[in-house]
């Protein structure tokens, strides 16, 4: 492995496009009511679009990079991981090296953050604009401090709750109110799909490698279940997901007479094979490949839904 290569692996590029789901869903909810009620008004929409899926992958890069720093320093990468070596494992990056590119992350994502609420000003309150000042620092904060730190909530059994609230919550409503809108709760349905289908992943993840966080006293939650039991958990997490996926889609293809709105439903479809495989293994390495799945599954199914949503218009 080259220096370069170690740079990539620890950024994780396949998980970036399950990082910018929930923008994706959120911003096209935005576009199809801004429409609707103010076809006329100039909201900036694509420089906030543009910004926010910036703003969301440097948040997600720095969660990864920590997430390499801070299990290495805990020796949670070790040998005995079923994942892949993770950069600091493998002695191509250094600690030090690895905090000062969090830093520089850190900054750029901060910087990214600063020109998304400029540029949705002219949309929200002065309220609203400190607010997401505020929501920008804690996902800073959030980022670096599921596996660095001393009180890592990702070694409490937090991780799935923080993921569901980031890449659901905050992901989706989040940039839904940049444009100027108010909470709907036709947007929480689609949100509360993107979050619990995002902490699957997460949970995968934690199935795959549930031995060998056990012994270095990384509580996840499957640590906690137990393997089995978390496979119900996951369960819960996907078809949950689903049940609203269906709900928000029948919704809309009622409101929108948008026919063509269905198939987004498509790529979900793959997730019933996928839980069959989950459920039938017993080599938690062979979960890898299932993780990219559901991944891949969130992704698609945003980009179609964002594609014949903006039918409706």
């Amino acid at each position: 492995m080259t220096k370069q290569q170690a740079w990539l692996q620890a950024i994780r590029l396949r998980t970036l496009p399950l990082s910018v789901s929930g923008i994706i869903v959120g911003s096209a909810m935005a576009k199809v009511l801004q429409f609707t009620t103010n076809p006329d008004e100039d909201i900036h929409f694509w420089p906030i679009f543009v910004l926010a899926l910036i703003t969301t992958i440097g948040f997600q890069i720095l969660s990864n990079l920590s997430n390499d720093l801070g299990d290495s320093q805990k020796g949670t990468d070790n040998k005995g991981r079923v994942g892949p070596t993770r950069a600091v494992q493998s002695g191509m990056i250094t600690q030090q090296e690895m905090k000062f590119a969090i830093y520089i992350c850190a900054i750029l994502s901060l910087i990214s953050a600063g020109g998304l609420i400029y540029y949705s000003s002219q949309n929200l309150t002065p309220e609203l604009i400190l607010f997401y000042a505020i929501l920008a620092i804690v996902c800073v904060l959030a980022a670096v401090t599921y596996t660095v730190g001393k009180n890592a909530y990702g070694y409490r059994g937090l991780g799935d709750l923080m993921v569901f609230l980031f890449f659901g919550m905050v992901s989706v409503l989040g940039v839904f109110s940049l444009y100027g809108n108010g909470f709907e709760w036709l947007v929480f349905t689609p949100a509360v799909t993107i979050g619990l289908w995002s902490t699957a992943v997460l949970n995968l993840n934690n199935l795959r490698d549930h031995v060998n966080d056990k012994k270095s006293s990384k509580n996840t939650t499957v640590v906690k279940l137990g393997f089995q039991r978390a496979k119900f958990y996951h369960a819960f997490l996907i078809l949950g997901g689903f049940a609203a996926w269906l709900l928000v889609i029948a919704i809309f293809t009622f409101l929108t007479f948008n026919f063509l709105l269905p198939l987004a439903l498509i790529p979900s479809l793959l997730l019933f094979p996928h839980l069959k495989c989950v459920f039938l293994n017993e080599i938690p390495k062979d979960l890898d490949s299932e993780l990219k799945k559901v991944a891949l599954v969130t992704f698609a199914s945003a980009i179609l839904y964002a594609l014949f949503i903006n039918l409706s218009l």
